[in-house]
């Protein structure tokens, strides 16, 4: 399975809005998992079996909400028993559609 979440606190009293110190919170969880994952400027993707992704993002999110007096949590999740690998694989195969494509 696949998740791509989204964690942050809001009512965090930054003057500037920034919630990074929160989100470095939550993805130093990911990196700790040890499971298959990517962060990019807008979610984190983790790979995994359902109970094992489920927890990390349960604890991510636990991480992030000392930062403000609530959180917020988007989660996209594609499960597809059997297959493993497919957090470089789908975009491999993109890739590949794009170069075919040219």
């Amino acid at each position: 399975m696949l998740i791509a979440f989204s964690v942050a606190p809001s009512g965090t009293g930054n003057a500037d809005g920034s919630v990074h110190d929160a989100v470095a919170a939550a993805v130093s969880v990911v990196r700790a998992s040890g499971l298959p994952h990517r962060t990019t400027s807008m979610f984190t993707e983790i790979e995994g079996e359902w109970d094992e992704v489920m927890a990390v993002v349960k604890a991510a999110t636990d991480a992030v909400m000392p930062f403000g007096s609530r959180v917020s949590l988007v989660l996209k999740a594609d499960i597809r028993p059997g297959y493993t690998g497919e957090i470089d694989a789908k975009i491999d195969r993109l890739e590949s559609a794009i170069d075919d494509a040219s």
